[in-house]
């Protein structure tokens, strides 16, 4: 009887196809530079004229106090709901404590509906803040930030909300965030979500 003999090349390349094979069927994401999870932005909300939450912020370019007339200049407060989810939801192996998102910085963008978006003319400048905070799967983690800075109240086109010579009282512009981060892995993830706000000279 003769004796098959499988020359030792096959062998190997049949043991790296195997290993390959495994690694994928335990995890499809093994070789893709995408994250395991998601960022999801669950609410955006700002604060209107009495400082109560709302679904849009009104900007008050000068604050004045309106017992000693005294002036003051604030920045703008936002607050983010923010949530992780896998991207498979029923891993095999269960959830990963490395699908844990950690957030960076945010950037905000400013826009209007007339299409006059100019910054530093039509709409304040866009701007990038850092951010620290760690978005747990499953979790909702609430995060505060400057949406609109007190510089920018300083600076054209708000400032000129101010000036007598001007016919415009205010305008609205929508400001885009995008929050960036990454999981615990090292692979990056984002997310984006607006809010509308109005600039006015409210104590005026």
């Amino acid at each position: 009887m003769k004796t098959l003999r499988i020359a030792p090349r096959i062998l190997r390349v049949a043991a790296v196809s195997a290993l390959a094979f495994a690694l994928a069927a335990c995890n499809a994401l093994e070789n893709n530079t995408d994250s395991m999870s998601r960022l999801i932005i669950l609410s955006l909300k700002g604060q209107d004229m009495e400082g109560a939450a709302a679904d849009y912020i009104q900007s008050d370019i000068l604050f004045q106090d309106p017992a000693s007339g005294a002036t003051s200049i604030y920045a703008d407060i936002a607050n983010a709901i923010m949530t992780a989810q896998m991207l498979d939801p029923d891993p095999v192996n269960g959830v990963s404590s490395f699908a844990d998102i950690q957030l960076e910085k945010y950037q905000v963008t400013f826009t209007r509906a007339d299409g006059r978006n100019t910054p530093g003319v039509d709409v304040p400048w866009p701007f990038e803040g850092s951010l620290r905070a760690t978005i747990q799967i499953g979790s909702q983690t609430g995060v505060s930030f400057v949406i609109v800075r007190e510089s920018a109240k300083m600076e054209s086109p708000l400032v000129d909300l101010l000036q007598d010579s001007t016919r415009v009282e205010n305008f609205t512009a929508i400001a885009m965030v995008t929050f960036y981060g990454h999981d615990l892995s090292g692979k990056a993830v984002s997310a984006s979500a607006s809010i509308s706000i109005t600039f006015a000279n409210y104590g005026n």
